[in-house]
């Protein structure tokens, strides 16, 4: 599982000129699913993102995480992320989870969070969406399930 994560004022995500979601400040992250990941890559990160210290404390130092400051995350699939430009001009997305699988596997991250009491929003899986954010900081992460459970 692969995540583009980042600090957000705002962000919010619309399908055909529908609002699907909106959040204050929080975090935003794309999220990819590839054809190797399992339950223990959703449930490594969605424990690891919400604790993830990447906000300001009073002195201005990232110590603070989701969880302290009580942040939303608005988190859209994106099979894109695991797009190979190694060779051509044209990406090959053979990397990327089928979409059965990658739904089933988003939904599971998006219930793992939202049992920590984290309000979370989000797109229409497998739809054209319109994501916009205010990035602050900025803070923007990747974070990669196989990178850490892999070694």
């Amino acid at each position: 599982m692969r995540v583009v994560l980042q600090k957000v004022l705002w962000a919010k995500v619309e399908v055909g000129g529908e609002m699907l979601g909106e959040i204050g400040p929080g975090l935003c992250l794309l999220v990819g699913v590839s054809r190797e990941d399992t339950l223990e890559d959703v449930r490594f990160m969605a424990n690891k993102i919400p604790n993830l210290r990447v906000f300001p404390d009073d002195e201005g130092k990232l110590n603070l995480s989701l969880m302290d400051v009580k942040g939303s995350i608005l988190a859209v699939s994106q099979f894109t992320l695991f797009g190979d430009c190694s060779k051509g001009r044209r990406p090959s997305f053979l990397g990327a989870a089928p979409p059965d699988m990658a739904n089933r596997l988003f939904e599971e991250f998006l219930d793992e969070l939202r049992r920590s009491k984290i309000d979370v929003q989000t797109g229409r899986f497998q739809t054209h969406m319109k994501v916009s954010l205010c990035n602050d900081g900025p803070v923007t992460l990747i974070i990669d399930s196989k990178e850490v459970l892999n070694k």
